[in-house]
């Protein structure tokens, strides 16, 4: 709750500092909404260094994109080890300026896994902050169904340590500030139903 509402304090100063004639006075009160945003969500030192990571963001703010990719070979869905927290999820990331959504979810599986893919359909758009721990971003997960084009592993990115398929009943630790077990269950049955529209939210 307490990350919810920094997130919110935080666009709202972002936005107040972006928008129209603000004066002087207006921007100390902005600077500060943000200030106590960034305390909110982080001690001491830690704080001032949020506070730069903010004021950094301008223009409207709006959340940002995680791209996953949602990818079948067998039995099995492919996953990747974050070398961050030795832990497994679907292979994906931010979504890049000056790429499409499906273009950034093919880039980011090659680049964490080596796999060549293919994205063919929106599995599910949903809010991070329904389904995960708490972060400073509010950020919204679009899983892209992917076709296999090349079929062996390449070399892997600084992000990840190894890839692999995994069968739903033997997933390994899972990185749960990316993935969850349940929203691999709901690829898996999206995979048994084609026809399901995508899940959002």
């Amino acid at each position: 709750m307490v990350a919810d509402w920094a997130q919110t304090l935080a666009a709202v100063a972002q936005s107040g500092l972006a928008y129209g004639e603000v004066s002087e006075y207006d921007r100390e009160r902005y600077e500060t909404v943000r200030r106590v945003a960034a305390e909110m969500l982080a001690d001491g030192d830690a704080a001032s260094e949020l506070e730069r990571v903010f004021a950094g963001e301008i223009g409207h703010a709006t959340p940002k994109i995680d791209v996953r990719g949602v990818v079948f070979r067998d039995d099995g869905i492919l996953l990747v080890n974050e070398r961050v927290d030795d832990a497994w999820t679907l292979p994906g990331g931010w979504a890049e300026v000056g790429e499409s959504p499906s273009e950034s979810v093919v880039r980011e599986v090659r680049e964490e896994s080596g796999f060549e893919t293919r994205a063919v359909k929106v599995v599910a758009l949903l809010d991070r902050a329904r389904h995960h721990p708490p972060n400073i971003w509010h950020t919204w997960k679009i899983f892209f169904r992917c076709e296999l084009v090349g079929g062996e592993p390449g070399p892997l990115g600084a992000e990840t340590t190894a890839a692999g398929f995994f069968p739903l009943g033997e997933l390994p630790p899972l990185s749960v500030n990316r993935i969850t077990r349940e929203q691999i269950a709901r690829c898996f049955a999206h995979r048994e139903h084609p026809e399901w529209p995508a899940d959002f939210d």
